[in-house]
């Protein structure tokens, strides 16, 4: 039985995870509308969207693996707009991360989840019948709410059920593929129901699912019955967690290996125009076939840490190593079938990073602090909000006064030189599990309600 709920709550978990990034790329065909409203002319709308559009992406928990589309006539205050627009999510997930991590220490997993998916529902519904920009802005900054709570509490959630390797990483793999598959799916999927049904039903698709995932975890695990927390220790507050040299190098490198994927979104479609007249086709499928390395890296990521669970850091390390060549490779690109190359590298290596550095965090509140996991995630997600609240506002300017060259070979380099930090890991895997609180339990046998819960639990 309680196999089976951690499976069945693994699938809330991951639907939640596919629904935030869907509905990131689903408000994609809204923006040409938008843009035409401000201009009082009207846009013919494809099945994604009109013909000289550009790219652009991004989201934390929530890293997305296929481009936004913005206008390339649009003047400076329209890009501007767009691009806090964009940003929006990240932003307000980068000041209520503190806030949700603490909570979800001290009153479990399972009310922030659902609370985190109420707030996607009313987000997603409110993207269905907005008719203007400040609609949209609100909308926008309601899903980085949600997605605090919900993408934060889902991944300690994880952690927590799964809490023996390898199958943590197993599940925690699974749900970085639903992200990515997440951001591949959307594009196609808000495109065809928008020429054919119209921009409110794509989105009022997502909210049906989103209260259909809210009503399973309430059948699978509801939240007024985890009487056990209340018994429970309290985690360790987020300000010592942040401390932690441990695991502020861990946030380091996941807010680092980001910055390539959440700075090209916005502004690789223009200088693929630019440089080697990349066509609109072209444009669009930039960053498709990078969702199959994204998977790969995930799952080669996952078989090795099974076998060899003491080199994590060094898959982080080579994940690195990999995203920092590759940036430095993609300004070197003349044609299509070239620049696909680098960025399938970057989607591999982020995939290395992530998949093994996020059980990683788990591993070292076990060892190092209380096994509550919320705090912890929470850090994560602020070290991906850093990176994507930045890309849509800060790259273009970048790349305005520096260049795009200039841009790719500085994050490429800044990967390369944090990967040998990750060399500070080293050592964690001999650090004695036994330190934990979870493990205390089990060598010295219950000795109260919480102790008792805790190891049925195990046994089970």
């Amino acid at each position: 039985e309680a196999r089976r709920q951690r499976r069945l709550l693994l699938v809330v978990v991951c639907v939640a995870l596919l629904l935030d990034n869907m509905l990131y790329m689903v408000i994609v065909p809204i923006i040409p509308d938008y843009i035409a409203t401000m201009r009082d002319r009207g846009v013919a709308a494809g099945p994604f969207l009109p013909a000289g559009l550009n790219e652009s992406g991004g989201g934390g928990g929530n890293r997305s693996l296929l481009p936004a589309r913005y206008p390339p006539a649009a003047g400076d205050n329209e890009d501007v707009q767009i691009g806090v627009l964009f940003a929006s999510k990240a932003m307000l997930q980068l000041l209520v991360n503190p806030l949700s991590g603490t909570l979800i220490d001290r009153v479990g997993y399972e009310a922030p989840l659902l609370a985190g998916l109420a707030v996607m529902f009313l987000s997603t519904a409110t993207f269905a019948f907005a008719e203007n920009y400040a609609t949209l802005f609100a909308a926008r900054s309601l899903q980085g709410l949600g997605s605090a709570f919900a993408d934060t509490a889902g991944i300690a959630l994880i952690a927590d059920r799964y809490a023996e390797e390898p199958a943590r990483s197993r599940a925690l793999g699974t749900a970085l593929a639903c992200i990515s598959f997440g951001s591949l799916a959307a594009p196609p999927f808000g495109g065809v129901l928008y020429v054919f049904a119209g921009k409110r039903v794509p989105f009022l698709v997502l909210a049906c699912v989103c209260l259909l995932d809210g009503l399973l975890l309430l059948a699978v695990a509801p939240p007024c019955a985890a009487g056990a927390r209340a018994n429970m220790p309290v985690g360790t507050p987020i300000h010592r967690l942040m401390v932690d040299p441990y695991i502020a190098v861990v946030a380091g490198a996941l807010a680092t290996c980001n910055i390539p994927l959440a700075f090209l979104e916005p502004t690789i479609a223009n200088w693929m125009r630019e440089s080697m007249g990349a066509s609109e086709w072209e444009v669009g499928l930039t960053w498709l076939p990078a969702f199959f390395p994204h998977v790969l890296g995930v799952y080669v990521t996952v078989r090795l840490a099974a076998a060899y669970p003491h080199l994590q850091w060094f898959y982080g390390a080579l994940g690195m190593a990999i995203i920092g060549a590759s940036s430095c490779l993609v300004p070197a690109c003349r044609n299509f079938g070239q620049v696909i190359v680098p960025l399938c590298g970057i989607c591999f290596g982020i995939a290395l990073v992530d998949t093994a550095l996020l059980p990683t965090l788990a591993f070292l509140v076990d060892v190092r602090h209380v096994s509550v996991y919320g705090s912890v995630y929470a850090i994560a997600d602020i070290s991906y909000s850093v990176a994507y609240a930045l890309g849509p506002i800060v790259a273009g300017q970048i790349v305005h006064t520096m260049g795009f060259v200039q841009l790719n070979l500085g994050m490429g380099l800044a990967n390369v030189l944090y990967a040998p930090v990750l060399l500070f890991l080293k050592n964690v895997c001999q650090m004695k599990p036994s330190h934990s609180e979870r493990n205390i339990l089990l060598e010295e046998g219950p000795k109260g309600l919480y102790d008792t819960i805790k190891m049925e639990e195990h046994k089970g």
